[in-house]
């Protein structure tokens, strides 16, 4: 096999373009298995097999510098600077990550796992390399889906400017991770179908030269294009058109669902993991089906994730005009949604928790300064959701928590959440955002409170003395569990309180546990550092209650085991009970 014999770049270079048609089989058969026993980004690194060869035989990495966008194509890349093994030997699956990551290889530059980030940082690299006199080419590899991203518009904004060499390469396959939505696919369609020609070119109105490649997938093709432009003294887009998926039969048909992949049968297809089963996401979705069909006026808003709330095809056909999906756009989104309350509609936004990050001043200026009544539901957030380090949603609550205006509520089960979600949607008086639970959809054990308004009134559950527990959304079963250590191990009968209001203080609460509590104790799920825990310990400061916060420390997590998370930040009853005896 050819792929066993590459170990850089430069073994790259001494193949033909037989030879290296054959190893991009080769490439594909070893992706394939891989991602049938680990899982991970399917589509986006079948599709850019060839175009990645060509890049490792046309430039000279790391002198010549590639910065993928999002890093969903990056395997075959990887697979060719001397980490084939993570993609060849299961024992050695783990060794890299999904993301480029340059304490791997110098053959990275950043680490990247956002979308529509990969133009500017290029920008800045080929901006550097020209105030420092040196040379050498820069090349942005970005999807079309990423091109939506308002920061990508920025970049494509300012390379115009750029007075040296960069080359960006547009991986055209029509597709995001779902469908593509917005006016610049509408010229992108039309470059496809004239071949380029077409005189309306939005890179071309940037002020960018331009160069088509009809065939993507094409070596010979792509070595051309991407010779013609090699050391070229200006800003250039080369435009490849490829399949998504390229070279497996059921990725070509159903892009969507083999955009990403958990572990399958090499013969079904089908996950090797049962899927069925009501999941949060299609508890929400079910939910926004039957108030979209009973309000016109409600309407359901995705940032180029429509299954983050469970919007499938089918769902997304049924809803019609309600589902709106603005593209890798967060800040547009949580902008329309402001807009969309404001004129008598109720939005409601569905977006990870590592996402909304990207969207910090919409949040604060278009939202909350206009008291706008949206609804955000926050996925994800969780030391059990997503754990590499560009996707990691633990800092939600600091981030959103401290917003003036905004109500963040953090349900503890099934029925909490669903009763939180309707009177959001139904209220007019606030921004509101939801905290989405992980974890099983437990039901409620007790009648659940249907009305929100009178902010920041904790729930008291069970009432004892001297200890109290204080759980937060997915963290109250912790709370519960370490409230009956407590009592078998130190008989100590604790109060277990429900917050439900992260944004907020129930003071009066608050107050009345100072007279008979020694210690309270606040569980959070995401990082201490400005979060929840430090406001009720600000609260205290004062006076003689202990206040011990359980979160997580601050730090860029990455590839981590949850459990062993939980334990190094002592977010187990057992650890919990420790501490707390040890006073």
């Amino acid at each position: 096999m050819y792929i066993e014999n590459i170990n850089d770049p430069a073994d790259v270079k001494k193949l033909n373009i037989k030879q290296m048609t054959v190893l991009a089989s080769e490439i594909r058969d070893a992706l394939l298995t891989k991602l049938s026993r680990h899982g991970g980004h399917f589509g986006p690194n079948f599709g850019m097999v060839e175009a990645t060869i060509a890049l490792h035989y046309v430039f000279e990495s790391p002198k010549d510098k590639f910065v993928f966008d999002v890093s969903h194509q990056s395997y075959p890349h990887k697979m060719l600077t001397g980490r084939k093994n993570a993609f060849l030997y299961e024992e050695h699956y783990d060794d890299v990550s999904g993301y480029s990551n340059p304490h791997e290889s110098e053959h990275d530059h950043f680490t990247i796992g956002h979308t529509s980030t990969s133009i500017s940082l290029a920008c800045g690299l080929a901006k550097g390399r020209d105030l420092k006199g040196e040379d050498g080419n820069v090349v942005a590899i970005i999807g079309d889906g990423s091109l939506s991203g308002g920061e990508a518009l920025e970049a494509l904004n300012y390379a115009a400017e750029l007075d040296g060499n960069l080359i960006i390469l547009v991986n055209d396959n029509d597709m995001s991770i779902a469908k593509n939505h917005g006016g610049l696919y509408q010229n992108l369609r039309l470059l496809r179908e004239t071949g380029g020609k077409a005189e309306c070119n939005l890179f071309r109105a940037m002020g960018l030269d331009y160069r088509f490649v009809a065939d993507g997938n094409d070596l010979p093709s792509v070595i051309e294009a991407l010779q013609a432009v090699r050391d070229i003294d200006h800003p250039v887009v080369v435009h490849l058109v490829t399949e998504k998926g390229k070279g497996f039969a059921p990725a070509e048909a159903h892009k969507e669902e083999w955009h990403y992949c958990a572990p399958f049968d090499r013969e079904t297809f089908q996950p090797l993991m049962s899927t069925e089963g009501e999941s949060w996401e299609s508890l929400t979705a079910d939910f926004m089906m039957k108030k979209m069909q009973a309000d016109p006026s409600v309407c359901m808003i995705t940032s180029g994730t429509p299954t983050v709330l469970g919007f499938t095809e089918d769902k997304r056909r049924l809803a019609g005009r309600q589902f709106i999906d603005v593209g890798i756009a967060e800040e547009n989104a949580v902008a329309l949604a402001s807009g969309i309350a404001a004129a008598g509609g109720k939005p409601v936004y569905g977006v990870y928790s590592t996402f909304i990050q990207r969207t910090y001043d919409q949040l604060s200026q278009d939202l909350c300064i206009n008291s706008s009544p949206a609804t955000i539901i926050v996925a994800w957030a969780s030391i059990y959701g997503m754990n590499d380090v560009t996707h990691l949603g633990i800092y939600d609550i600091p981030m959103m928590s401290n917003i003036p205006n905004l109500v963040y509520l953090a349900p503890t089960n099934r029925d909490e959440y669903l009763a939180m979600l309707d009177w959001s949607i139904e209220q007019n008086e606030y921004p509101v955002a939801i905290r989405m639970p992980v974890g099983p959809l437990t039901p409620s054990a007790e009648p659940v409170k249907k009305d929100f308004s009178r902010l920041n009134t904790y729930h008291v559950t069970h009432r004892g003395t001297r200890v109290a527990v204080l759980g937060l959304g997915s963290f109250f079963a912790l709370a519960e569990q370490t409230a009956a250590l407590l009592k078998k191990e130190a008989a100590i009968d604790a109060t277990v309180i429900n917050p439900r209001f992260i944004t907020g203080l129930d003071e009066k609460l608050l107050r009345e546990l100072a007279a008979d509590h020694d210690v309270v104790i606040t569980l959070e799920d995401g990082q201490l550092e400005g979060g929840f825990g430090e406001k009720i310990a600000r609260f205290y400061g004062a006076s003689d209650v202990r206040v011990l916060n359980y979160g997580v420390k601050k730090a860029f997590l990455d590839r981590y085991d949850p459990e062993e998370v939980a334990r190094e930040n002592h977010l187990t009853p057992e650890l919990i009970v420790s501490d707390i005896k040890n006073l």
